[in-house]
């Protein structure tokens, strides 16, 4: 792999500390293997939402579509 400053003229220790970042994120995607899926966050897990109650229907039901109980 060739890095290559297009632009500026980085100190030693900026270009080392930009190096660093680089290999460590290329040794982070080579540890991870290609057929494991990606751990899930927990923002986007279904089950978050699943676990409450929907309204019940019946004649205050509108009422109850927004506002948790």
């Amino acid at each position: 792999m060739t890095i290559k400053v297009v632009r500026g003229n980085p100190t030693p220790e900026e270009l080392a500390a930009a190096l660093a970042v680089v290999r460590a994120r290329a040794a982070a995607a080579s540890a991870v293997p290609s057929g494991a899926p990606a751990p899930r966050d927990s923002w986007s897990d279904p089950s978050r939402i699943a676990g409450r109650r929907l309204p019940q229907p019946g004649p205050a039901a509108w009422s109850r579509t927004y506002w948790p109980g």
